[in-house]
């Protein structure tokens, strides 16, 4: 998926331009800066020992000055050292130094910056987030149930954090009300063949479910992956009568497709006779054939046959 965002909808509402991007956090290797940081603490310990023995010795005008200078040099070591993180794959830390932004740790391992700075971890993996049954009305005023997972992926760091509240619950709210407005923009089942509807056009639905969460959560620096419909259906207080009429349009579709392929047979049949010239028929003959035919070929059950022993007319 492109990086850049995408033309926002015309449903869609238009969101701020954000006012903070991510950017790389200033941070060096933290092994090199634990082993200095050990060091210092090893070496201002052992000045504060040093200087505690050279004053039992009596010279205390030398100890105090080295346990004085041990003691500062182990403080420093311990703060120097509260600058280090451990930074896990698929994790970044959102560095603050005075409440400014300065930078985002993506780099994984150990990592150090500024001990007076505050970090805050973000995690980067992808994520699902699965909508609730929702209860709707569709485009004809049908009350229907949908649910919809989302897989999305936060992209920008800063704006994650600084451009909203909680961006979790932020891609959550914003991802019930584009399922509910794509809902009741398109019906359940189109009356007409040109029509778009949710249960008979689902690819073309979750890619404009797709298009308008990304324009929804731009804001908050969260990238869709991908968006799908979990549960579809009428609702309950509908769903006997929906039946109904599903299944007697399917009832109608068939017979629809039955009779065209009747007429067909019967025009060939007719066809055929009157080329090899089997039988001299009129218009009344002509009738009663077809007629036969199509009851023959429309019926529900087995032709029952009946022998005529006279003629056509008696």
């Amino acid at each position: 998926m492109s990086d850049t965002a995408p033309a926002p909808t015309a449903d869609a509402p238009e969101m701020p331009k954000p006012q903070v991007r991510e950017v790389a956090a200033h941070d060096i290797a933290g092994g090199l800066a634990l082993l200095l940081g050990l060091a210092g603490l090893i070496g201002g310990i052992g000045a504060v020992v040093g200087g505690a023995a050279v004053s039992g010795d009596g010279s205390p005008a030398l100890g105090v000055p080295l346990i004085i200078f041990g003691a500062l040099v182990v403080i420093a070591s311990f703060f120097a050292m509260g600058g280090l993180n451990m930074v896990a794959p698929g994790e970044a830390r959102v560095v603050q130094l005075f409440g400014r932004y300065v930078g985002t740790i993506r780099t994984d391992g150990l990592r150090w910056v500024n001990p007076l700075t505050s970090r805050q971890k973000v995690s980067t993996r992808v994520r699902n987030h699965e909508t609730a049954v929702l209860k709707v009305n569709d485009a004809y005023g049908n009350p229907i149930e949908l649910a919809a997972v989302v897989v999305w992926q936060v992209q920008d760091t800063a704006q994650a954090v600084f451009e909203v509240d909680d961006f979790l619950e932020f891609v959550a709210t914003q991802t019930e009300a584009a399922v509910r407005h794509i809902a009741i923009e398109y019906p359940y089942d189109a009356h007409d063949e040109d029509g778009l509807s949710l249960r008979g056009n689902a690819e073309e639905i979750t890619e404009k479910l797709a298009v308008e969460l990304a324009a929804r959560i731009q804001a908050a620096g969260v990238r869709i992956i991908e968006s799908r419909f979990t549960h579809l259906a009428y609702a309950p207080e509908i769903a006997s009568a929906m039946l109904q009429r599903q299944q007697a349009g399917a009832v109608v579709a068939a017979r629809r497709q039955i009779v065209d392929g009747a007429v067909g047979m019967v025009e060939a049949a007719l066809a055929r006779i009157a080329e090899q010239g089997i039988v001299e028929l009129d218009e009344e003959r002509k009738a009663a054939m077809v007629g036969n035919l199509m009851v023959v070929l429309c019926g529900d059950r087995a032709p029952q046959p009946v022998l005529n022993t006279g003629t056509l007319y008696q």
